[in-house]
């Protein structure tokens, strides 16, 4: 039987985290995921949970923690934001090479340089090439949901990789809506007891974790991690057809909206997709045939089945929430760009760049946006790449 609750997004993760009790947790606050620790260490503190809570000095040292905790054979978490995920920079490649399944929750905040506080995808994005999976929420059941798979996927045998469950700072985050929480019985048995196979502390197999390698065997360290992300993909997707068993909430590598006969399209991830949506109903109203794919797993990139999704549309809009700063698109926009020329995808396509450090993104932008499309595709409009969309004058 569902429970009906009225949560933001980090207590639904926190709420998750309860519901879960994994071994060990080491954060360092930082907004706007600072409530998810301490929500966490309430928990603890109130006997709720036996996690064992590590209080550290910085982001780095919450990323080391961490990854200790998992390497000596503990379901260990953390979670962070912007600036925060920027210093762990260095043991996020160390976690990821050591092929330790932590489940990191990022509540995504614009990095430093002016200092915001506000949603854009960057941090996350930045880190995209570190290794881990990373899977994004549209709202705060996803959130709740997303985090409950992650240790499935992250600790299955043939993946074997961190894992961040990333959601909007503030616009999921801290806004309050319904959602349907899962019997906590019923998750403890979805996720099971963590299990695994080497650890530091198993005396009867002594091993070393994150040992020198030199130029005889770095590449197949890097071909195996590649071999799991792969892999990752089809376990995602195995997992959330049994979560749906358990939920009644349908999860892919992303999801369509409308797009049966879509002539129009927007790409996009996160919160924003909910408004794309009410764009698209105003103007499906009209008669104009638009649809919208809300990218869901960003690593692994699903770029065959995007491109197969797409094949269809005229015109596509690929909007990123990070700027890259290759004068060539967005992360989302290059890559997608990428596996459509493989799938020689002949569409007019631009990529924009939208919603920087928390700049409105309206229902009337979104339509503004499918009005581009229409111009380039009819001719009336050359096609103009790399807009910053609701650019102050």
């Amino acid at each position: 039987m569902a429970i009906r609750e009225r949560m933001s997004g980090n207590e639904a993760v926190a709420h998750a985290i309860k519901q879960i009790n994994p071994d060990v947790m080491a954060a360092f606050p930082i907004t706007p995921s600072t409530e998810i620790p301490q929500m966490v260490s309430t928990f603890i503190a109130n006997g709720d949970i036996d996690t064992e809570f590590i209080p550290v000095e910085s982001e780095h040292s919450s990323m080391s923690a961490t990854m200790g905790a998992c390497a000596a054979g503990a379901r260990a978490i953390t979670a962070t934001s912007s600036c925060g995920l920027a210093y762990m920079w260095e043991v996020l490649y160390v976690a990821a090479s050591d092929r330790l399944p932590i489940v990191m929750a990022v509540v995504n905040r614009a990095l430093t340089g002016p200092i915001n506080i506000n949603c854009d995808h960057s941090d996350s994005m930045g880190a995209r090439d570190a290794g881990w999976i990373q899977i994004y929420a549209e709202n705060n059941q996803e959130a709740y949901d997303n985090y409950i798979q992650a240790f499935r996927i992250a600790e299955h045998p043939d993946v074997k990789l961190p894992f961040m469950a990333c959601q909007d700072g503030f616009i999921t985050s801290h806004a309050v809506e319904n959602i349907s929480l899962i019997e906590t019985e019923k998750v403890k048995e979805f996720v099971g007891s963590y299990e695994p196979e080497n650890f530091l502390l198993n005396a009867d197999m002594p091993m070393a974790v994150g040992p020198y390698a030199n130029s005889p065997f770095y590449m197949e360290t890097k071909m195996n991690q590649r071999i799991a992300m792969k892999n990752a993909k089809k376990v995602i997707l195995e997992v959330a057809e049994e979560f749906e068993k358990i939920s009644g909430r349908k999860y892919g590598l992303f999801e369509e909206y409308r797009m049966d006969d879509a002539e129009y399209v927007i790409v996009i991830m996160g919160s924003a997709a909910g408004t794309t949506k009410e764009a698209v109903d105003e103007l499906r109203e009209q008669g104009i045939k638009a649809g919208m794919i809300k990218v869901r797993v960003f690593r692994p990139f699903p770029g065959a089945e995007l491109a197969a999704a797409l094949e269809n549309a005229k015109g596509i809009a690929i909007m990123d929430r990070a700027e890259s700063f290759s004068g060539c698109g967005g992360p989302l926009g290059s890559e997608l760009k990428a596996a459509l020329y493989d799938a020689k995808n002949e569409s007019t396509t631009v990529n924009y760049f939208y919603g920087l450090a928390g700049r409105d993104y309206t229902v009337e932008t979104a339509c503004g946006i499918y009005q581009n499309l229409i111009d380039y595709v009819s001719g009336k409009q050359e096609a103009e790449q790399f807009k910053y969309i609701g650019l102050r004058k």
